[in-house]
């Protein structure tokens, strides 16, 4: 497929997308990924100050500015974050399969099981109340710097958004793009359900509920996640995996 790929209008399916999802929300919350919430001021409370290492080398690194298919994405700005929401090697509380990737919508947690009982964890923002989702489907394909198509659903809402629907192309990638530097699309019994884990570049917004339904991660967690699984690979949504690792 092409980068500027886009799904068809006619993939905006009124039946039930995921396990535990009604028509009325599936049809409200499709693939929109946007959000409302405003950067944090500096001196905002709460939000600890960090150590440089974890297992995968230093945070710095890892966060740090990206020149990545033409583009300079900044860094995250550390001393601002929440620890927990930062990449790191946690033992593995889902069970599940090594290879399998899982959202802990309650924790704001994505988890990729990997073997010997451990989990990369990864820290996500999400839909706001009303627009949670749950099930088990498939990443049935991935993309380097989508092109962004919003759903009729939300042009409706949103009648500015038109210059982005699927006849005029879509919003062509970019660091503004609400898809970030990568996008994985989720399916399920071989329809796109219009869901997508991917990045944005609202790096504040990880941690809280505050966009239309999508999984979204920091630009540099959704590009080691997208190196680290191959297309069909399992993905849970659910919520709560019993004790939370600090």
């Amino acid at each position: 497929m092409s980068g500027n790929y886009h799904p068809p209008a006619n993939r905006l399916s009124r039946r039930s997308l995921l396990v535990g999802v009604g028509t009325g929300l599936a049809s409200a919350a499709l693939a929109s990924c946007t959000t409302t919430a405003s950067v944090p001021r500096s001196d905002e409370p709460g939000r600890p100050k960090l150590g440089v290492d974890s297992a995968f080398g230093s945070y710095a690194e890892m966060y740090g500015p990206v020149v990545d298919e033409g583009y300079e994405l900044p860094a995250i700005p550390l001393d601002k974050m929440d620890r927990r929401y930062l990449r790191r090697l946690v033992p593995d509380p889902t069970g599940e399969r090594p290879g399998t990737v899982v959202v802990d919508t309650s924790a704001h947690h994505l988890y990729l099981v990997r073997e010997g009982g451990e989990a990369i964890r990864y820290g996500v923002g999400l839909g706001r109340a009303g627009f949670e989702w749950s099930g088990r489907a498939i990443i049935q394909w991935k993309r380097k710097w989508p092109t962004w198509t919003p759903p009729a659903e939300m042009i409706k809402r949103q009648p500015e958004l038109e210059k982005y629907s699927a006849e005029n192309g879509g919003m062509a990638p970019g660091l503004d793009n609400p898809l970030g530097s990568r996008a994985l699309y989720i399916f399920q019994d071989g329809v796109d359900t219009l869901y997508r884990v991917h990045g944005s570049p609202e790096w504040w917004t990880i941690g809280k509920s505050v966009s239309s339904g999508c999984v979204r991660m920091m630009n540099q967690d959704v590009m080691d996640l997208y190196d680290r699984v191959p297309n069909r690979t399992p993905i849970l949504v659910t919520s709560g995996l019993g004790a939370v690792v600090s």
